[in-house]
């Protein structure tokens, strides 16, 4: 009599970055994979290659290689030919355009935007949340005094350490801040050590003022003021004024660049 086998049950390993999602059968972990190669490319590490982006992930390399390839014959990625490692291609632009194209805010604020810009001697940015981070999706320069140090469209910045990313947290309600506090605390406990003193802080000054602050937290040369806006659909989106430090007369950042924006913000909520 033949002994029966024991049937085998066929699991998918979820890496580390997708474990809140394990168990979930809806959670398609192949795309996820692949979408997440794209996001290990930064200003920082424009370029990366197969064996950079499989520690980044966690995935193996031959899991990795199958990915570039896909993504590059996609239009995704470009590949250098000479060092053999790969960049963010343009197909990448054509996903984003329509997040763009489409944020009718971004375009009634724009102008608004350019008048505090140029006040201001900085820039002002219009961000969404994505994960723990604010992304922007519109910037105003001045167009006085333009810096490269300062923010452009697409700039991902760490909710904890930036005036706009708390400007997001202190407008959450109680249980919301919560979640997210505790979610900043599990995936980058780094950053929740450093920054958790001054999150709270900035609740309380957004409680007083109306507006978060952040004196060179994130980039020592870089203050700015943080205000959000919560959308009729329920949507929160956050607004930023950034300087560099040089430029600024001690107390400016209180005493008229945070009234300003908040003034800013709230002319846009009855726009």
């Amino acid at each position: 009599m033949r002994k029966s086998r024991a049937r085998r049950v066929r699991t998918t390993r979820v890496p580390p970055v997708f474990s809140e999602f394990a168990g979930d059968k809806q959670f398609a972990t192949t795309l996820a994979r692949g979408l997440e190669i794209l996001r290990c490319f930064t200003p920082e590490a424009p370029t990366l290659g197969n064996k950079d982006l499989a520690s980044k992930t966690g995935l193996p390399k031959p899991t990795i290689s199958r990915f570039t390839y896909t993504l590059s014959r996609l239009g995704y990625l470009r590949a250098d030919r000479i060092s053999s490692k790969y960049q963010l291609g343009a197909a990448v632009l054509s996903i984003g355009y329509p997040v763009l194209a489409t944020n009718v805010l971004r375009q009634v604020a724009r102008s608004a935007m350019r008048e505090l810009a140029d006040y201001a001697g900085g820039s002002v940015s219009m961000g969404v949340r994505d994960r723990l981070n604010i992304v922007y999706v519109e910037t105003s320069r001045s167009s006085a005094k333009p810096s490269r140090q300062l923010s452009d469209i697409g700039l991902s910045q760490p909710i904890a350490a930036t005036a706009i990313g708390r400007a997001y947290l202190a407008a959450l309600t109680p249980a919301e801040r919560e979640a997210l506090l505790n979610e900043i605390r599990v995936k980058t406990p780094a950053d929740f050590e450093r920054y958790h003193r001054r999150m709270l802080q900035s609740i309380g000054e957004f409680e007083r003022l109306g507006f978060c602050t952040s004196y060179g937290d994130l980039r020592r040369e870089v203050h700015a003021v943080g205000a959000p806006l919560r959308l009729p659909s329920g949507e929160l989106v956050v607004f930023n004024c950034a300087l560099l430090a040089f430029q600024l007369k001690p107390g400016q950042i209180k005493s008229e660049i945070g009234p300003r924006l908040v003034s800013m913000v709230r002319s846009l909520a009855t726009a």
